[in-house]
């Protein structure tokens, strides 16, 4: 297979699985949205190998912001870019001092381990991101029935998240070294 029918089954495989699949019939909602969680959760993970310390939130709060669009396209549900950034900035309102801390246990790691750090920062960076996901997913819906959670509510919500994605961050890593 020549170069460009590799690029054109990569757009392909893209488009059918992030930037289009809200047109897809052959998955369910929650089908569409755990693809693209999944999907920009590797992504970040990718992202988390750089090795510059303290570089991840500037690099991968875009990444999640893409996320959060993406599943509100999947589930159907128009929101302007004022009302996903309202959105995400609610989440970061109450899990913002917990991302922090843990955007600067990143750093630091990357500080002592330089190279190693990125990859050993796999699994934790599929994880938090998988649980953004989720949470963000859970606000989007609700949003669309005219809810506004409570503070309560989200940190429920992604406490729970943060144990899902915790455990298929392992799965995720555990998974790439059998290939």
């Amino acid at each position: 297979m020549d170069i460009n029918s590799q690029i054109d089954n990569l757009k392909a495989s893209v488009s059918r699985n992030l930037t289009d699949i809200e047109s897809r019939e052959d998955l369910s909602a929650d089908e569409k949205a755990e693809r693209v969680i999944h999907i920009i959760a590797a992504a970040c993970a990718g992202v988390a190998v750089q090795p510059i310390p303290f570089a991840d939130i500037f690099l991968l709060t875009p990444i999640q912001m893409y996320l959060a669009e993406r599943l509100a396209a999947v589930r159907g549900i128009p929101l302007s870019e004022s009302s996903l950034r309202e959105i995400v900035l609610e989440l970061a309102k109450v899990i913002g001092l917990g991302m922090l801390a843990q955007q600067a246990a990143l750093g630091l790691y990357k500080v002592g381990l330089p190279g190693l750090a990125g990859f050993t920062t796999i699994p934790l960076v599929y994880g938090l991101t998988y649980a953004i996901g989720r949470v963000l997913d859970y606000l989007v819906q609700e949003r669309a029935k005219g809810r506004k959670l409570s503070r309560e509510a989200i940190t429920d919500a992604w406490d729970a998240a943060k144990v899902e994605g915790k455990r298929k961050g392992k799965e995720y890593h555990q998974s790439g070294r059998e290939e």
